[in-house]
């Protein structure tokens, strides 16, 4: 088979694979689907020898699923949720669309805009199933990568070949500190001031992190971090608490009913356009491309474009 060439699976090779997955034992999985164990290994076989790859590794105990198979075990349950929703509108006719998106979004653009737009858009469209994963830059691309997602919302600088992003604003970055703090009579934080400040922040492989180290780095230092957490609310919490200060992008920022907690525009930080990713050679369902149609109005909305002059320079 050629590396282009796509291999013929059908549903139940593709259930045997997500059962041998889950229950992580042949025996089991044979009897959760009703037939052989050497019907199941055989099954098993036709599509590691298809693909070309080892989706388990077996021993005398246990059985343990390898990188592989579970990327194409999450793809093969995106296929048979994709094909049991289609199947279920055709049959019953019904006249309003209906289908299943799943969008994987950057934790940055998750807060309170990204889920009100998902329940007005299942408000006009109740057929539609929506699936919202949120991650690291990292995890977007992943899920888009391996099918998990229609589409990624995140950064688009720096894409990997296969990939391609669609800009739509340009993300600028805050510093967030206690409101009683005495930063809070600056308006607008040059990184240098921040030298000798404690550090709160979002793992290491963030885009944020990145901007953040880069920034400091054009400064002539390096963040002091006391903790590194992967949620936002976590990320407010210490700020509150006084353990260190963090920089977030602009729609990460407090709100303006937030006591406790205020932020000032970061001078010096690069900005990171946002937009829609996909695979390059993937196209998107009827369903995901009227739903990427709104999100697009939305990223133009939070996230305008930075002037000529300023992104000029950046």
């Amino acid at each position: 088979m050629t590396a282009n060439a796509l291999p013929d699976f059908n549903s139940r090779q593709l259930r045997a694979v997500l059962a041998v997955a889950e229950y992580r034992s042949f025996i089991a999985a044979a009897a959760f689907l009703k037939i052989s164990q050497p019907a199941l290994t055989r099954t098993i076989k036709q599509v590691e020898t298809a693909l070309g790859v080892s989706l388990f590794s077996r021993t005398t105990r246990q059985v343990a699923t390898t990188p592989a198979g579970k990327e194409f075990a999450a793809l093969a349950e995106r296929l048979l949720n994709d094909l049991k929703i289609g199947v279920g509108s055709i049959r019953k006719h019904h006249d309003h669309q209906r289908g299943q998106i799943i969008v994987s979004s950057v934790l940055a653009l998750t807060g309170a805009t990204l889920p009100a737009l998902i329940v007005a858009y299942s408000r006009q469209f109740p057929g539609i199933d929506i699936h919202l994963r949120e991650g690291i830059q990292s995890n977007v691309l992943d899920d888009v990568r391996s099918g998990v997602a229609d589409f990624g919302i995140g950064y688009v600088d720096g894409l990997p070949k296969s990939f391609v992003g669609q800009t739509f604003g340009a993300e600028t970055y805050h510093v967030v500190i206690p409101s009683k703090s005495s930063w809070t009579r600056i308006a607008k934080i040059d990184m240098r001031t921040l030298k000798e400040a404690i550090f709160v922040s979002y793992p290491v492989d963030s885009r944020t992190r990145y901007i953040v180290d880069s920034a400091a780095a054009a400064a002539g230092f390096a963040p002091r971090y006391a903790v590194t957490v992967n949620r936002h609310a976590t990320l407010m919490s210490l700020v509150r608490h006084g353990i260190g200060v963090a920089i977030v992008p602009a729609s990460e920022c407090p709100q303006s009913n937030e006591r406790d907690l205020t932020s000032r525009p970061l001078a010096g930080a690069k900005f990171s356009r946002l937009g829609v990713l996909r695979l390059r050679e993937r196209e998107l369902s009827p369903t995901a491309e009227s739903f990427l149609a709104i999100v697009k109005e939305w990223i133009r909305d939070i996230a305008p474009r930075p002037s000529r002059r300023r992104a000029a320079v950046r």
